[in-house]
């Protein structure tokens, strides 16, 4: 599913709530990077979380 996210997605990371809602910056191999509201800029692994999209904001 993470594979088909792509720049400017809003997504959120359903195992941690707390950091609100992120917006994909990359997906390269693997990595997504996302700017989360309350966390900020993370780089993710693909394979270890699933993204939930977010279409309603």
């Amino acid at each position: 599913m993470n594979s088909l996210l792509e720049p400017g997605m809003l997504v959120r990371n359903p195992d941690k709530p707390e950091w609100g809602l992120g917006q994909v910056q990359s997906n390269i191999n693997g990595k997504i990077t996302v700017n989360f509201e309350n966390m900020g800029k993370m780089t993710l692994e693909s394979a270890k979380i699933a993204l939930l999209q977010q279409f309603d904001v």
